[in-house]
Parts: C-alpha cells; structure tokens; sequence
C-alpha cells in the first residue's frame, strides 16, 4: 500500500498552457482529476523580436493562477511544470519565471517553471503518449507537435527542431488563408526540419507512428466528423493519412474565421492550424516513404502525463 497523493503537471509551451491533476490513491490507483488547456499564446512575437510580449506574459498569470486556484481546491501536495520553446528563446524570460515563481510557490515551496532539456521532454512526451498503446505495436515513434517547435521521439533517438505552427505561421504562411506561394516555402522550411531530425530518429524502424498535442488531436476530431471535441473519441483513434490529407487540404484553404465553423476547432488555434497541416502533410509524406506507414494514431495523453508518472515515482 501506498499513500494516497495529489500531483499536478504544468505545460507551458508556445501557444497553450496546460494542467493535469492526478490523485494516487491508497491502493496505487490513479485518479485523474482536471485535465485543462488554455490558449495563451505565449510565445507570440518571440520567434521575430527574441521577447515575450508583456501581455502574453499577463494572460498566461491569469491562466496560471486559476490552475493554482483549482491545485489548492484538490489538495495537490507536489506541482512541476516545464517551459518549452518560446521560453527558451527570450531575452525577458526572467519576467515570465518571476511570475511563476509567485503563484507556483504557494502549492509547493520554490516550485517554478523549468526549462528542461530536449531529451528530457522528449522521454517524458514518450512515455506520456504510449502509456495506452499495446507494446506489441512498436517499436513507436512520437510526434509532438506544439507552437514553436515539434519533438520526434523514438527509443533509438530523439530530436527537437524549430518548427511548430506558431512559428511556422509567423515566418512564412501569415496571410488568412495563406497563399500558394508562403505554403511553399514553408513546405521546403518544413521538409528540412523532418531531415534534420531523420539524423537522429530512425524512421524506417518505426512501426506505428503516433501524434499527439492540439494541432493533431484537433485533426483526428475532424476526421472522424466529430460536433465537438471529445477526448475519449480522440484519444487512441487512428486516423489514416488519405483522410488526414482530406482535412489538412481543406483546412488550409479556408480563412480562420471559416475553421470556426467546425464545432471541434478551439478559437486560439484557427489561425495556425492552417501551418500545423501543413507540417502533419509533409511528415506523412516523410513516414510513408521512410517507413511504409499509412495512418497515425492519436493520443490525448503527452508530456503531461509524463511529468505526473516523475512526480509520483520522486
């Protein structure tokens, strides 16, 4: 028997931030609690001014403090969050770790952001993504894709490259839709990205590939014609990539205003979700060349999940 325990996980990353609450109980069960997603667009501005935006810092206190709001509601005893990419890049971080700081110490004394490392990220969005899957489908390669960067993570290698929808938006595909000539450029941007990380991911040993975070868990909604988003459909569907490139084709040709349309679209993800398509088409076609692959499958749990798993061996 074990103590009964409440953790919370705190992911912050470049255009959301997210909290799971778990509870182990007694008898080594766990219980999840509150699982919430925030779009605070975080690392708005960054990737061309190498700051955080004082009002993005501003929604993402308001954020973080009704997730401190709802820790002390559930009596959680240990909290951990991470700060990815946008935080990595700023010259104003200290701003952002102070407020942190503030709010995350009043659940557990010094607790405060952390920027870890890309292979910590990527063993913990592994083990996160893969909990629910039979182990006999593997060997498995992970993709999180967030704001500004995308993880690919195998047992035999990971990397993380600078390519996320946030950022891949900004730089080269800001009109609404975006044109024929910013996708692109984007797609050769792209396409350099996924060869950086086949250097170290070992694609063609991949069995099943699986995709997690918003811009593909918002995919899989829409390709299974969901009202709205639903995270017991979503998670573990497997979506095959005809009919994901059906939904990427038509989500790219549309205005951010016409995406809403679609009951499972989040309104802070509409206007980069054009650019997350087009990175989930160019790693299909790397997957089905590399890997002979023809489907993803989508899990609604990530690095969040395996931050708790820490929290509760620590």
């Amino acid at each position: 028997m074990s103590l009964p325990l409440t953790v919370a996980a705190v992911d912050c990353g470049t255009n959301s931030i997210r909290l799971l609450i778990t509870r182990r109980e007694a008898d080594g069960t766990l219980t999840e609690l509150t699982r919430e997603n925030t779009i605070v667009r975080l690392g708005q501005g960054v990737d061309e001014t190498g700051r955080f935006n004082p009002e993005a810092i501003e929604r993402t206190r308001q954020a973080l403090a009704a997730y401190t709001e709802r820790m002390r509601a559930e009596g959680v005893e240990r909290v951990r969050m991470v700060a990815t990419s946008a935080t990595r890049d700023a010259e104003n971080r200290e701003d952002f770790f102070a407020m942190t700081r503030e709010l995350l110490g009043q659940i557990q004394e010094g607790a405060q952001a952390e920027v870890i490392s890309g292979d910590e990220e990527a063993h913990l969005s592994f083990r996160g993504a893969t909990a629910d899957i039979d182990p006999a489908r593997g060997p498995f390669c992970v993709i999180d894709l967030g704001g500004g960067s995308t993880e690919f993570v195998m047992e035999q290698g990971a990397r993380s490259t600078q390519m996320g929808c946030v950022r891949v938006t900004e730089r080269f595909m800001p009109t609404d839709p975006p044109t024929e000539e910013e996708t692109a450029a984007a797609r050769s941007y792209i396409r350099e990205r996924i060869a950086e990380a086949a250097e170290a991911v070992p694609f063609d040993q991949a069995r099943t590939f699986v995709g997690c975070a918003g811009t593909f868990t918002t995919l899989s909604a829409l390709a299974q014609g969901l009202d709205s988003y639903d995270p017991e459909h979503i998670h573990m569907s497997e979506v095959p990539f005809n009919r994901m490139r059906e939904v990427t084709a038509d989500l790219r040709s549309r205005t951010a205003k016409q995406r809403l349309e679609y009951g499972p679209m989040h309104p802070g993800r509409a206007d980069v979700i054009g650019s997350g398509s087009t990175v989930v088409e160019e790693m299909m076609d790397a997957f089905e060349r590399e890997a002979g692959a023809s489907a993803f499958i989508i899990s609604e749990k990530d690095i969040l999940d395996g931050i708790v798993a820490s929290l509760l061996e620590d």
